[in-house]
């Protein structure tokens, strides 16, 4: 049996009769009920609702849209429910770049790029299929392609600084943090030349600088641990350069201590899924009553939050 959060009527912003599509409230909102129209999608098919049965729809025939690239998140149901959880550990691994979902995620995103262009084509995802987006967002900043990018509660897995009340310790441990990993990952690249395994310089382009002019926008919330460190991750790059330490965080914070750690033993390691130079951060500061109500799609189609943008451009 469906449940109220499933159906638009009873659950959708049926208050947004007239949308502006510059608007980057309707836009905030619109976006988050088609990731929700991707999740009602894949239980449509678990339940075998079919025709006027089915809950989908609405979620995105409201807003009369017809063409979008959205990603859900872990669904708990059915045979999806398994696939998921193994696409939750390729996050947490930096593994989500090999799975066969983002390989067609990523045919799927180039196809309508040549089909239809990009300037008015939307990128969201919630969740697990927030890195899903962020990964495929990423792949085509990397080709000079932009894409307008939503991600609602993307996972970013470390410590849980961001908990930290005091202020001055959690910068001392960011500082920290940053000085150990930019220690490393230069004496890892001096090794490299010494080895001779360092690309040529002309050879070898510097990826966050192909991603430094795309700026996704990142919408988190506070009391959700698997998407928070996010805003002090960013505020953390913000103080590196106003206390003149920019040099040492631009060359820590293209690496991660799991990374660095798989090289220095000879593994072969790709850049860490959740670092990027440059986004929007909206952070709802509205309460949340629980983890399930910080981390959950709902919240983001609601008009009366209290939210903080923040513009972040680094290279």
């Amino acid at each position: 049996m469906a449940s109220e959060r499933e159906d638009f009527e009873t659950s959708g912003p049926l208050h947004l009769t007239n949308f502006d599509w510059t608007n980057v409230e309707h836009q905030r909102i619109i976006a988050a009920c088609l990731v929700q129209s991707v999740y009602i999608l894949e239980l449509d098919r678990y339940e075998n609702r079919e025709g006027s049965q089915a809950l989908a729809n609405p979620w995105w025939e409201f807003f009369h849209f017809k063409l979008y690239i959205a990603f859900r998140g872990t669904i708990t149901k059915g045979a999806a429910f398994a696939r998921d959880v193994q696409l939750d550990i390729d996050v947490v691994r930096n593994g989500l770049h090999r799975s066969s979902r983002f390989e067609v995620a990523v045919q799927a995103v180039e196809n309508l790029v040549a089909a239809v262009g990009h300037s008015t084509l939307w990128l969201s995802g919630h969740s697990l299929g927030a890195a899903m987006a962020l990964l495929a967002g990423k792949n085509m900043a990397k080709k000079g392609i932009f894409l307008e990018t939503f991600l609602f509660n993307p996972p970013y897995f470390s410590a849980p600084i961001e908990r930290i009340q005091d202020k001055k310790v959690k910068h001392g441990i960011r500082f920290a943090g940053s000085v150990i990993t930019a220690g490393l990952a230069f004496g890892m690249k001096v090794r490299q030349e010494i080895n001779g395994q360092q690309q040529n310089n002309n050879q070898a382009k510097d990826p966050f600088d192909a991603l430094s002019a795309w700026l996704p926008r990142l919408y988190v919330n506070p009391g959700d641990h698997i998407c928070s460190e996010y805003i002090g991750y960013f505020e953390h790059r913000r103080n590196m350069e106003d206390i003149g330490a920019g040099v040492i965080e631009k060359f820590a914070t293209k690496h991660s201590m799991t990374g660095l750690f798989m090289s220095a033993i000879g593994k072969e390691t790709e850049e860490p899924l959740h670092l990027i130079p440059s986004a929007k951060v909206i952070a709802n500061l509205s309460p949340s009553k629980d983890f399930k109500e910080a981390h959950g799609i709902k919240q983001w189609w609601k008009s009366n939050l209290d939210l903080k943008v923040t513009d972040y451009r680094f290279k």
